[in-house]
């Protein structure tokens, strides 16, 4: 039994986005808990966004789940576009949302089919490229 629904529309909307060939530049789909219905919600996708602008639409406030197709150079010159679960929960956020946030969070990471989460609990100062290189190239 999931604590919140996942819709059918969201599943659609992972799988294209997963299935969508890259070849620069970073992606990303918003996701957020609807309180009120217990259902999650797309909020927006960006295409060819910078961590540091992606951080900036982010609200301060309430958690959301990013699915972010991230441009990762590796040190020996090779591209790659992994998938990466950015588990946005900033510790300003109301403790009840958080709460239901993270109780959804192991479903959600299932359903998008990703295997890297990146926990971002410092808001945007704390979401940088260096930030996700760290983690992605661990």
């Amino acid at each position: 039994m999931a604590t919140v629904d996942i819709p059918q529309a969201i599943k659609d909307s992972l799988r294209k986005f997963r299935f969508t060939r890259r070849n620069e530049g970073n992606a990303a789909l918003v996701i957020k808990i609807n309180k009120k219905d217990l259902v999650m919600e797309e909020v927006e996708q960006f295409d060819n966004i910078t961590i540091e602008e992606l951080a900036e639409e982010l609200p301060e406030n309430s958690p959301r789940y990013v699915v972010l197709s991230y441009h990762l150079e590796h040190k020996d010159g090779r591209k790659s576009f992994p998938l990466a679960l950015i588990d946005w929960a900033p510790t300003s956020s109301e403790i009840g949302m958080l709460t239901l946030h993270a109780s959804a969070l192991l479903n959600f990471q299932n359903t998008a089919d990703v295997s890297k989460v990146i926990e971002m609990r410092e808001g945007p100062e704390g979401l940088t490229k260096e930030a996700i290189d760290a983690k992605l190239l661990a």
